[in-house]
């Protein structure tokens, strides 16, 4: 029953910008924390950014001061802001929330054309 759906994926020029969304039908949002993922073809899936139920946040260093992650708390949303896009940016990206068990999204593609 629980689900994640992204959307704001689609194809952009290198310098340009994308914002990711993502909606969790999970009971008690606010407790988790949540993460942005991404893979590329023939690459492991990363942690690209994570939000903390208390606001804190982490990147990844090389998205670091091009991306921010954000979360709406009230409507079970959680943002991925991304600017700058560089062709090595193209991927899948999935929201991810931990709890006791792990929830996933489907995934939005990116991809930045140079």
């Amino acid at each position: 029953q629980v689900q994640l759906v992204e959307s704001g994926g689609g194809l952009v020029q290198a310098g340009g910008s994308l914002r990711l969304s993502c909606v969790a039908s999970l009971r008690l949002f606010s407790h988790y924390d949540v993460g942005w993922y991404r893979q590329a073809p023939g690459k492991q899936r990363e942690l690209v950014a994570r939000i903390f139920s208390g606001g804190g946040t982490y990147y990844v260093d090389s998205v670091k001061g091009r991306f921010a992650i954000s979360r709406e708390n009230a409507k079970n949303m959680v943002y991925l802001e991304m600017n700058s896009l560089k062709p090595e940016d193209t991927a899948v990206y999935y929201c991810n929330v931990r709890s006791s068990l792990v929830y996933w999204g489907q995934g939005t593609q990116v991809t930045v054309s140079s």
